[in-house]
């Protein structure tokens, strides 16, 4: 038996699920807007009754560590650190592009999830259908170059919010697709989750931090007219 609890927040989608082994028990997520700092910890209840687990029952929690959006990245990092401090349970982090390519309706030579890093960037990386990671992660600009040695000879799904901006410059490529599944969700964050419990690959809960890849830069509101 193996409960791991769940949490994806690198994107605007908030996800929370709870799984025991191989099996989904619950799972909760919204996206379209970073309201994380409202709806996680009612996420995480949601999905406790619905599989009709208590806190104390967990076995790990498991987080989707990055890269992706500061906020949401340092929101669930928090929350899924405070519920280890306070229930004595280890850390499990996931990246989070490794998550998204896991999805099994992708199909595909090469998997390359993209998130949004503004304009024509992208925070990205390419896996095969192993899971296993081809190039590191990386941001990456993305022009007509892009993926040119590998998509000359094997075909490359894209995917995640940051792949429709990068559609009109690469999707003239013959081995090129576009693909709408593949958003990250905290189902897949509990399938990798659950070979690093199996291996007991823990963070330590007082050191760990989320993967930025980028150091965060702030912005200065406008003023009002």
């Amino acid at each position: 038996m193996s409960l791991i609890l769940g949490i994806e927040t690198s994107t605007k989608i908030c996800s929370v699920a709870v799984s025991d082994g191989e099996k989904l028990l619950a799972i909760e997520e919204e996206g379209g807007a970073y309201s994380h700092s409202e709806k996680l910890t009612l996420f995480i209840q949601k999905v406790l009754d619905k599989a009709n687990v208590q806190l104390k029952d967990l076995d790990v929690i498991a987080v989707s560590k990055g890269p992706g959006s500061y906020t949401g990245l340092r929101i669930g990092v928090s929350v899924a650190k405070g519920l280890c401090y306070a229930l004595d349970k280890p850390i499990i982090a996931v990246d989070t592009l490794q998550a998204m390519a896991r999805n099994s309706s992708l199909s595909g030579d090469l998997f390359c999830p993209m998130i949004d890093a503004r304009r024509m960037e992208v925070y990205t990386a390419l896996y095969d259908v192993d899971n296993k990671a081809v190039t590191p992660i990386s941001a990456k600009i993305i022009d007509e170059n892009s993926f040119y040695e590998e998509l000359a000879n094997q075909k490359i799904t894209f995917f995640g919010d940051g792949a429709e901006k990068c559609k009109e410059v690469l999707g003239q490529a013959i081995n090129a697709s576009f693909s709408d599944k593949g958003l990250p969700s905290a189902e897949f964050i509990n399938q990798i989750a659950l070979e690093k419990f199996q291996q007991k690959e823990f963070e330590d809960v007082a050191y760990f931090e989320p993967y930025y890849l980028k150091d965060f830069v702030g912005t200065t509101p406008k003023k009002l007219l």
